[in-house]
């Protein structure tokens, strides 16, 4: 969609346009009644309008999938946790000192089986410090999965802020030149009405 093409047509009988940015396949367009936004290109809406006394202001913002970051760090942290308690802790010296005899459980019927029950938990007891470190090396890799998709996910913004509605974002990466000519066709801070407004170019087929 050639939203520039399509400006024209959305004008109010005595609305003029004062300044117009593109962002890729979206766009900005500040008119001297609205703030005309065009993104064909995001999920939602194509297009929304914005009335100018409610736009508080025009700024940067970084957004990405922060579920992938908080099951990241949250993985990490469990990660080095169980690594560093099967390096510290020794289990298995702990289950060689304890000696279950069953010799003597023959005598008691039943004991037998539950000896050997006994002995088979103290030689998982004794393999513990390595499943830790295991478990622990596989949170790590699933922590530094879940950070790089987070990392790609990641996107610069430029967000014009709505009093009482939903703020507009657009893909800006890097454009910070978009965002000052926005901010000051938007926001001329105590200049008068008329200079704080950016005149069109000269080939600007609606000037």
């Amino acid at each position: 969609m050639d939203w520039g093409a399509r400006v024209g047509s959305l004008l109010y009988d005595g609305e003029t346009v004062e300044e117009r940015v593109s962002l890729g396949e979206s766009g900005v367009v500040v008119t001297s009644h609205r703030v005309l936004v065009f993104t064909p290109d995001r999920a939602g809406p194509n297009f929304r309008q914005v009335d100018r006394p409610n736009v508080d202001g025009v700024g940067r913002r970084t957004s990405g999938e922060s579920r992938f970051l908080e099951g990241g760090l949250k993985a990490l942290v469990a990660g080095v946790a169980l690594v560093v308690a099967g390096q510290l802790v020794s289990l298995d010296s702990l289950a060689r000192g304890v000696s279950l005899d069953s010799g003597s459980a023959a005598t008691a019927p039943g004991l037998g089986g539950m000896m050997s029950t006994l002995q088979t938990l103290l030689s998982l007891v004794a393999r513990l410090d390595d499943l830790m470190v295991l478990f622990g090396g596989l949170a790590l890799v699933l922590s530094a999965v879940a950070l790089g998709v987070y990392a790609w996910s990641r996107e610069r913004l430029l967000v014009v802020e709505v009093a009482g509605g939903d703020d507009v974002e657009l893909p800006a990466s890097g454009d910070d030149v978009a965002i000052e000519r926005l901010r000051t066709a938007l926001l001329p801070g105590d200049a008068p009405p008329e200079a704080g407004r950016a005149t069109p170019p000269a080939d600007d087929p609606l000037a």
